[in-house]
């Protein structure tokens, strides 16, 4: 599973002219399934996006807060493209996106999660598999892409 978090002052989603979901400041989600994708998948992203801090606390100071301290909202999008591959040719390749009828129980199971480890209500989506228009004002910008396969990697060094 990998998402792509963006802390936000604002977000929504648009879905044939009519604004299907939309948030002030939170994080603005794009979620995608991986063909390996199991429960334990949602369960860690779940975690992270509850109690990753990415915002500031009352003095100013970064990362020090996540949406759960400041009581803030969250827009979920899925998102089928994350796992496109383009390293041949010019079309993008998603087999390792996991198929429509799989990847809808999965991400309605997503948000039952998510739901369940922070306040349901302040938490919002587009529609699946619709056409969908999402506007994004990033905040910082922060911008982070958290995957569930990639936590027991290593990073390569860099000097």
């Amino acid at each position: 599973m990998r998402v792509v978090l963006q802390r936000v002052s604002a977000a929504s989603v648009v879905v044939n002219e009519k604004i299907v979901g939309t948030i002030g400041k939170g994080i603005a989600v794009l979620v995608g399934l991986n063909v390996e994708d199991q429960e334990k998948d949602l369960d860690y992203i779940v975690n992270k996006l509850v109690n990753i801090r990415v915002f500031e606390d009352d003095e100013g100071r970064m990362w020090r807060k996540n949406v759960r301290d400041l009581s803030l909202e969250i827009l979920s999008v899925s998102q089928f493209t994350l796992f496109g591959k383009v390293d041949k040719g010019s079309k993008p390749d998603f087999h390792l996106a996991m198929k429509s009828d799989q990847s809808k129980a999965m991400y309605e199971l997503f948000l039952q999660k998510l739901g369940k480890a922070y306040e349901p209500h302040k938490i919002h989506d587009g529609v699946f598999g619709a056409m969908m228009q999402v506007n994004i004002v990033n905040e910082g910008p922060v911008t982070l892409i958290i995957d569930s396969r990639a936590k027991n990697q290593k990073e390569p060094a860099t000097h």
